[in-house]
């Protein structure tokens, strides 16, 4: 019979599929109740997905398939074991981990954002990462409070 005609696992097909590590933050891995509910769901999934991805029988498409939930899993695994939950904040007296900030900007806008964990953050969805220029600003301060960061001005209006 022909090599032409079979399937051989090549080094090269091999490397293809291995992806690098996500990168890991160095900041603490801070997060909220939600915020470590969201990472073990995420991990769950890269888990089943890898799964399902074992289960097929063509060894370089199994691969393929795998490469992505094992990177995952590998990723969600470690942000889960570091995970340090924060509780919410007792006061709304200043801006904390967990609080959610009102502020008008200088240009007249008026935003909303609650500060959370990186993984967990998303601006569009109204929160941002605690280590965010924007938060760390915030942080500490109190309503009526002013800051600057990226070349902006914040007056805070609201703490909850």
């Amino acid at each position: 019979m022909s090599v032409a005609f079979t399937k051989e696992e090549s080094s090269e097909t091999a490397s293809e599929t291995v992806l690098p590590d996500r990168p890991i933050s160095p900041h603490p891995n801070l997060v909220t109740e939600a915020g470590l509910k969201a990472l073990e769901l995420a991990l769950a999934q890269a888990r089943e997905a890898y799964e399902a991805a074992s289960l097929i029988e063509d060894v370089n498409e199994r691969r393929r398939h795998a490469a992505i939930p094992l990177r995952d899993a590998r990723y969600f695994a470690e942000r889960v074991s570091t995970a340090q939950v924060i509780p919410d904040p007792v006061s709304s007296d200043v801006v904390a981990f967990g609080s959610t900030v009102t502020f008008s900007r200088d240009d007249g806008r008026v935003q909303t954002y609650r500060i959370v964990g990186e993984d967990e953050a998303d601006p569009k969805s109204g929160s941002i990462s605690f280590v965010s220029p924007v938060a760390r600003s915030l942080m500490g301060k109190a309503i009526g409070d002013v800051v600057s960061a990226a070349d902006h001005e914040f007056e805070i209006t609201a703490i909850a």
